[in-house]
């Protein structure tokens, strides 16, 4: 089991999402601008459904702001 594998079993685990969803949303986001905003909501909207989490407009703000403005953390594989 590689390092890919073992993080997608911890994201797996911790949010009930499968490898195989993480990858197919993975592909859109290639196809599409992280830099716009309007893709950026929907992509927080799938995720959010795909968990089963609500996300709040507040926090959907932030997560947009922080990726428009380069806020993102470098080591993303540590927040799970």
């Amino acid at each position: 089991m590689g390092f890919s594998d073992k993080l997608f079993n911890r994201i797996e685990k911790k949010t009930n999402v499968s490898k195989d969803a993480i990858l197919e949303l993975a592909r859109e986001l290639q196809e599409n601008d992280l830099k716009n905003e309007k893709t950026l909501r929907n992509v927080i909207k799938k995720l959010g459904e795909m968990t089963g989490r609500d996300v709040p407009i507040e926090q959907e703000d932030k997560i947009v702001n922080a990726v428009i403005n380069d806020k993102v953390p470098n080591n993303i594989d540590k927040m799970f």
